[in-house]
């Protein structure tokens, strides 16, 4: 039987911990014991470990033996905002993909309300993401930036590797790091199919995901002069939330 992963909260040497709410559910919910085993993520390697001391607040943990775990592909999605209901639905599957990062943008046609209220949206939206990490046992959970403007993010190029950061801070503005295949997701008759445009198998993609009504035409420009490629995810036109795990789930296969 495959056992429970938890994301260590707190990890020093051969010691590691949950705190907060993230004991309150191991003890209350899963009725942890003193001498069970699950495996625990210091965010770096996976362990074998073994509960020492529980209570609602903090739960402690031996590790032991490192567990095998495989690299994770190097995936980013410039996510355009969009309701959040949806957009935490996407947040959450494309987590459990195993995307590397996700970084929100306010888009032209981003509702303005969603756009005010986004910046406190964004500890749920890690805290979703830890939950999702852990359910798909993955070793770290991605990492969600504070949301930008399109403009803000700069094409130069594509991000590193998971456990190092991610995102380039200059002058108070993200940037991906050198190396990144940038794809902007459109709906033109004359873009390529993403399939297509990740053939070469690149080390790692970024993917733009548009709003509800799409990019508008100044945007595709601005992807244009900053070297993106437009691509296409097919004939019909999906919902933000339905493109963003599509997409999500092409790159992830490509990257593999």
């Amino acid at each position: 039987m495959t056992r429970r992963r938890w994301i260590a909260d707190e990890a020093n040497g051969n010691t590691a911990a949950l705190i907060g709410d993230h004991a309150l559910h191991l003890t209350r919910v899963l009725r942890a014991e003193i001498g069970q085993e699950f495996d625990i993520s210091t965010g770096s390697s996976v362990r074998r470990g073994t509960i020492t001391s529980v209570s609602d607040k903090r739960v402690e943990f031996a590790l032991g033996q490192e567990q095998s775990t495989a690299p994770a592909p190097d995936v980013t999605l410039a996510l355009a905002i969009f309701k959040f209901d949806r957009m935490e639905w996407a947040i959450e599957k494309c987590t459990e993909l195993g995307v590397a990062r996700m970084v929100p943008i306010v888009a032209h046609r981003t509702d303005s309300h969603l756009a005010s209220a986004a910046a406190k949206r964004r500890e749920r939206w890690q805290r979703l993401a830890l939950q999702a990490s852990e359910q798909s046992r993955r070793i770290a959970p991605p990492e969600i930036a504070a949301p930008i403007k399109l403009k803000d993010f700069r094409s130069a190029g594509a991000a590193p590797a998971v456990g190092q950061a991610s995102l380039r801070q200059a002058q108070g503005k993200l940037s991906p790091a050198p190396g990144n295949c940038q794809i902007v997701l459109a709906e033109s008759v004359n873009d390529i199919p993403l399939r297509d445009a990740l053939a070469d198998r690149p080390p790692a993609v970024t993917l733009a995901i548009g709003p509800e009504g799409g990019w508008t035409a100044d945007e595709l420009q601005w992807f244009r002069d900053s070297g993106w490629t437009a691509a296409s995810l097919g004939d019909t036109i999906l919902r933000a939330e339905t493109a963003a795990i599509v997409a999500t789930a092409l790159a992830l296969d490509a990257l593999r």
